[in-house]
């Protein structure tokens, strides 16, 4: 699903802004024909969660109207053009109506999803309606609710508010940007790329995908190059001689337009940046263009003060600007897709990027078992397609911190990797786990990530005795998989503006040095191939006896991206 543009052919409109909103506690939406078009609605923001914007309403997950009006812009004409509706993150649950008719429905925020709308829209008065819930359900991915049972779970969540079985908070709403596009009748639909390297040449294979109808020219060209081009059909292949390869100290992106023709006539274009670069896992080192990389980064999330999970572009800015200033070369996006203006700008500033599904907190009861795994399987292929141009994204990761120790983990995340690799051959596929050496699914892993919190969950106060704990662990581990590690999460929970000496836990000095112990450990094995501390900045979850304020506190920066210590310590070693 290509990423909406304007160009001559082409056209796109942004609906974001001031939108009516109703909540539906008593469910009475849909017998009162809400999806019709409602009244008495209340001024709400999209994109953003609706959370934080209503004092009386934070907590609430529950059924929601959204409702917008607009017109179709001058010359868009439904009969001759596709016209389309996309969406490109609402959490969770998503029912949409346009003027009266039903479009559709899609589960599962974070990723988008779109409704070709050319039947149903008016040149003007069109009334778009969605339903939104975010409900939490044991057999729903992320899971909610899960009931208190050690055999599936390591620690329930139900005694928090909300009862997530995430450490996050369950934003609810329109997160990022709904948009109504037009491209002509007989299209470009999708593109996919892959890129290879033979001496000083770049090798570009691109597929293309259109919409049926009669027989047209495809044209394929990379601005300033000098490219030989082969093509056939829908296939070419583009050798791009001495190539600017893409990498972390020179992130060189090149313009790839795809055009159709009759005849001398273009009647559609789509330009899509792109990075000649090659990802493998050789040993125990990952190589980027052939040559050893490690990884120095953060977790993070989608989340800031009011806007909640919502897009705010200033903040992405400031957020790259931040992991500039400290050093880091990569994050992962945990732990669900983040959205693809942060992915184009991580293509564009040279980051590395594990791209992760919104498999979060997974167990593994029979029941709802088979449904738990179609939505993983709708998510990884979702992802997938939207993420495979990216140059930045150099793995998958198909879960975090699964509690996988039940014999039908193995095999479905079996189904998950050969689902992954049938859509994506070109890169490694992981998951992030908190189990450690018991975690089976490593075998079907291309490398290992592990989460480890040992002076802080365990031996808690003891700095020393958990950086010795973990280096133990990290030799098992390798022992027993051969496999390079990354260890995704690593930290500890300060309290702006809270010291002690000597260190004590909650303190700036306990979270900054907990933090470069651990990196002296990392440092010391040859098959570690990165680090990324958990957090980049404080972040809201769920109100719990362990959360004050309901934040979690092991960002190295706050919440409105202010500096604790750690951070400080942190760009001294990464720098």
């Amino acid at each position: 699903m290509l990423y909406p543009q304007s160009n001559p052919f082409r056209q796109c409109v942004d609906l974001s802004g001031f939108w009516d909103l109703r909540f539906d506690p008593g469910n009475q939406g849909v017998a009162s024909n809400w999806w019709a078009g409602f009244n008495d609605g209340r001024p709400v923001a999209v994109p953003a969660s609706w959370n934080d914007q209503f004092e009386d309403w934070r907590d609430y997950l529950g059924n929601t109207w959204y409702q917008t009006r607009f017109d179709l812009p001058w010359g868009w004409d439904a009969s001759r053009q596709h016209i389309r509706l996309r969406f490109n993150s609402v959490n969770y649950f998503a029912e949409v109506w346009l003027n009266g008719v039903r479009l559709g429905q899609h589960e599962g925020g974070h990723l988008p999803f779109e409704f070709d709308i050319a039947p149903y829209v008016r040149p003007e008065g069109n009334v778009l309606v969605v339903r939104v819930e975010g409900e939490l359900k044991p057999d729903r991915v992320p899971p909610g609710n899960v009931p208190a049972d050690s055999r599936y779970m390591f620690l329930s969540q139900t005694e928090n508010n909300p009862p997530a079985s995430f450490d996050f908070f369950p934003f609810c709403g329109i997160h990022r940007p709904v948009l109504l596009y037009a491209t002509p009748r007989q299209a470009i639909t999708d593109l996919t790329v892959v890129t290879d390297i033979a001496g000083h040449a770049g090798i570009v294979r691109v597929k293309l995908n259109r919409d049926e109808g009669e027989n047209s020219l495809a044209r394929f060209s990379l601005r300033g190059t000098n490219v030989h081009a082969e093509t056939t059909g829908n296939d070419a292949v583009l050798i791009v001689p001495d190539a600017a390869l893409w990498s972390s100290d020179s992130p060189h992106l090149y313009d790839l337009t795809v055009e159709l023709a009759r005849g001398d006539e273009t009647f559609d274009r789509y330009t899509l940046p792109i990075g000649i670069r090659t990802v493998e896992i050789k040993g125990d080192r990952l190589l980027l263009n052939g040559k050893p990389i490690y990884l120095k980064g953060f977790g993070r999330h989608e989340d800031f003060p009011i806007a909640g999970r919502g897009l705010v572009p200033a903040v992405i800015v400031k957020d790259y600007a931040m992991m500039k200033w400290i050093g880091a070369n990569s994050f992962r996006t945990t732990h669900y897709p983040y959205s693809e203006q942060m992915m184009d700008l991580a293509d564009r500033l040279g980051f590395f990027v594990i791209d992760e599904t919104p498999a979060v907190g997974l167990f593994f009861a029979e029941e709802g078992l088979a449904r738990r795994l179609e939505l993983c399987q709708q998510y990884t292929q979702e992802l997938v397609l939207r993420d495979k141009n990216h140059p930045s994204v150099i793995a998958w990761s198909i879960a975090n911190e699964p509690h996988s120790w039940l014999p039908s983990a193995k095999p479905f995340f079996k189904n998950l990797r050969d689902l992954c690799k049938s859509i994506d051959a070109t890169r490694p596929v992981t998951l992030t786990t908190y189990i450690g050496i018991g975690e089976e699914s490593f075998e079907c892993c291309d490398l290992v990530c592990l989460n480890r919190y040992a002076g802080w969950y365990s031996q808690s106060g003891k700095i020393d005795a958990g950086a010795a704990s973990l280096s133990a662990e990290l030799d098992a581990l390798y022992e027993k998989y051969r496999k390079p590690i990354i260890l995704t999460e690593f930290g500890a929970d300060a309290v702006p503006g809270s010291h002690a000496q000597p260190p004590e836990m909650f303190t700036e000095e306990f979270q900054a040095g907990s933090i470069a112990a651990y990196i002296q450990v990392l440092r010391s094995k040859s098959f570690v191939i990165g680090e990324h501390v958990w957090n980049m900045c404080d972040f809201k979850t769920s109100q719990a006896v362990q959360r004050v304020g309901g934040m979690n506190l092991k960002g190295v920066f706050t919440r409105d991206r202010r500096p604790k210590l750690a951070a400080h310590r942190l760009r001294e070693l990464w720098r």
